[in-house]
């Protein structure tokens, strides 16, 4: 069991501030996506409704009433984007495979379903990019919400059914598979907060949720194993780094340890040691989490796996006193590190606190650059991030990790000639790599860095309002145009390096819309 302790934030390393940056031998470059956000093609081949196309339809949920019916079109439009990776110099492509479209309403195989998943790696093959495989990107099928969702101990046991039906069908071309993707926000910001499908609000339910996807991972990971004792197993889990406004603060501290337990240590105790943290059980007490754990869970839960995905967009400041209202500020009134929790655009619907005991934590502006979703830009939390990771989890068990998405989204401006020169999300990428070098040299074992995202797509409860993508997508027209930043990160990736920093675009990348070769 690991305990929380404050860190200070660091200083920079004169080494990578702004210099070229090598990256180590073999690091995997690549990019991310998932099903919902970009395949569309809704009911095409037998798909049916997942929780979030019934979210979709609830007023108020997703800003402009927008939906995944379409998306990016990614269904029909696969190869293209396939050779998008190939034009950018990728060596993986980070993919989640729809539970809905595959098992629909959680029931038999669908051989259509399965089909597209048979072309799409394929494809992936033929331009010799490595197929990295997510199982579960929040698209439970809308049948099993019906039956009682993740709260239910049955789907996560359905939900290793599902994982033995994708390995069958690709498991002799695929040998990464990640069970989960931010289980977090599927227990958290779908079952305590309302923000994300299926829109629940109850503490009760999040953290039921919470241990079933936790079972429902170590049972893929079992299963998966017995048949594939070769292949590279893991899960990505997404992360805040939480600091006290005043270290000196008792109680500063310690809601900053609510929020790291509640947002990091009650996935990763468990995945690692086998055990919930005792003092995350304690705050969550009045709240029936031990109710679900039965005997042998946490034994089935802290399976060994291979890898670590570590998803990091930033971190926060947090207080036991709310901020005061200065120009400038926004007078914090919720933790900071909440991925996808929407911003002052978000839906009237009205939601909750994701965080079960976290009663009384403000989340406080620390001054720091905001990106389009109204997050702080903070790449040394990164650093300090992937050091801890390997000092308390992942070292001891001999786990690689990778980071699995990290990006930015920015109010991207088209120009006359159809280009996009984003170089707010270029150097943010740029940033957040020099952190990662920098924590490989403290001894983080990372492999490899996946962009967040290969295409701009459907923002959860945001809709089309927040873009993330490195290729521009014009969704009237379903049009690709490769931006600045995707320029820039062909380079990195042919050349295994970060290119010094400032640079004129011109000197330091081809144009957008072009890509290095």
């Amino acid at each position: 069991m690991t305990s929380f302790v404050p860190s200070a934030p660091l200083p920079p390393n004169p080494a990578t501030a702004t210099g070229r940056v090598e990256m180590p031998e073999g690091f995997l470059w690549g990019a991310a996506t998932a099903a919902f956000q970009i395949e569309g093609a809704g009911h095409t081949d037998g798909r049916r409704d997942s929780v979030w196309d019934a979210f979709a339809r609830v007023p108020g949920a997703v800003v402009n009433g927008d939906d995944g019916m379409v998306a990016c079109d990614h269904y029909h439009r696969y190869r293209e984007d396939v050779a998008l990776l190939r034009d950018l110099n990728l060596g993986a492509y980070r993919f989640s495979t729809s539970w809905a479209r595959v098992r629909p309403d959680g029931g038999a195989p669908n051989p259509a379903g399965l089909a597209f998943y048979d072309r799409l790696v394929d494809e992936l093959l033929e331009a010799d990019v490595l197929p990295w495989l997510t199982l579960y990107h929040w698209d439970l099928p809308q049948a099993l919400e019906e039956k009682g969702g993740w709260t239910s101990r049955d789907t996560a046991y359905l939900f290793a059914e599902y994982a033995v039906t994708m390995h069958e069908a690709l498991g002799d071309r695929v040998g990464v598979w990640t069970t989960l993707n931010e289980p977090w926000c599927s227990a958290f910001l779908g079952y305590t907060a309302g923000v994300h499908a299926p829109g629940r609000q109850s503490r009760e339910d999040g953290l039921a949720a919470a241990h079933h996807l936790l079972l429902g991972h170590g049972l893929a990971v079992q299963a998966l194993r017995e048949r594939a004792p070769e292949a590279n197993l893991g899960l990505t889990l997404n992360f805040t780094v939480a600091d006290p406004v005043d270290p000196q603060d008792p109680a500063d501290v310690d809601a900053a340890r609510r929020i790291d337990g509640q947002f990091n240590r009650i996935f990763l105790d468990p995945v690692f040691h086998g055990e919930y943290p005792a003092d995350v059980l304690e705050d969550v007490a009045p709240y029936g989490l031990l109710d679900h754990v039965k005997d042998g869970d946490l034994e089935i839960i802290s399976t060994p796996i291979d890898t670590l995905g570590v998803n990091y967009y930033n971190g926060g400041a947090v207080s036991a006193h709310p901020q005061a209202e200065t120009p400038g500020t926004a007078g914090g009134t919720r933790p900071e590190g909440v991925r996808d929790e929407p911003d002052a655009e978000a839906p009237v619907r009205a939601t909750s606190s994701p965080y079960p005991a976290a009663d009384g934590v403000h989340g406080h502006s620390r001054g720091l650059p905001l990106t389009d979703m109204g997050w702080e830009v903070q790449p040394e939390g990164l650093t300090r991030l992937l050091t801890r990771l390997q000092r308390d989890f992942t070292g001891p068990r001999g786990v690689a990790m990778y980071i699995t998405e990290n990006g930015a989204a920015y109010p991207d401006r088209v120009e006359a000639d159809g280009s996009v020169d984003d170089q707010d999300r270029l150097a943010f990428i740029d940033a957040h790599l020099r952190a990662t070098r920098d924590a490989i040299d403290a001894g983080a074992d990372v492999r490899g860095y996946f962009a967040w995202s290969l295409l701009d797509n459907f923002e959860w409860a945001l809709g089309y309002t927040k873009r993330f993508g490195i290729v521009r997508v014009d969704y009237e027209t379903q049009e690709r145009t490769v931006k600045a930043s995707g320029a820039w990160y062909a380079q990195v990736a042919r050349d295994n390096a970060v290119p010094a920093r400032p640079a004129p675009v011109a000197d330091a990348a081809p144009a957008a819309g072009t890509v290095a070769e």
